[in-house]
C-alpha cells in the first residue's frame, strides 16, 4: 500500500508539472501589491495530495505565492496545524488579518477565496 501511494504521488507532482497553468500577468505596481497581500497567508500542505496540489494549481493561475508548509514531514508545522487548526487535514489555509488568524480547510473554499481576493 505504501509503495501505491508513493507511486500515485509521483505521478500526480508529475502530471501537474507537465500540464501547470499559466499565471496572469499584471503590473509590475499591482503584482508587488498582492504579493505583500498574499504575505500573511500560508498552506499547510502535503506535497503529493490531491486537493494539496489543486490549491497549489489556483496560486499559479493567479501568479501569487506565499509560504507552503509541510505538515507530513516537519513536526513543527504538524504541531502548529493541529494546535491551532485543530485537525491534521490538509491543506489549510492560514489567512493572518493581524488580530485574527482564520484557519481554512477545504481546497475547494480556498480556491474560492483565492479567486475571490486575487482575480
Amino acid at each position: 500500500m505504501k509503495f501505491i501511494r508513493w507511486f500515485l504521488g509521483k505521478v500526480i507532482l508529475t502530471l501537474s508539472f507537465i500540464f501547470s497553468p499559466k499565471g496572469i500577468k499584471r503590473s509590475e505596481e499591482l503584482q508587488k501589491e498582492l504579493d505583500k497581500k498574499a504575505s500573511s497567508l500560508a498552506l499547510y500542505q502535503f506535497e503529493a495530495c490531491p486537493f494539496c496540489v489543486k490549491v497549489r494549481r489556483a496560486m499559479q493561475r493567479q501568479s501569487i505565492t506565499f509560504d507552503l508548509r509541510d505538515a507530513k514531514n516537519n513536526p513543527t508545522h504538524r504541531e502548529a496545524l493541529l494546535t491551532h487548526g485543530g485537525a491534521l487535514k490538509v491543506p489549510c489555509l492560514r489567512i493572518d488579518n493581524g488580530d485574527e488568524t482564520t484557519w481554512m480547510y477545504e481546497s475547494s473554499d480556498i480556491v474560492a477565496y483565492l479567486e475571490k481576493e486575487f482575480a
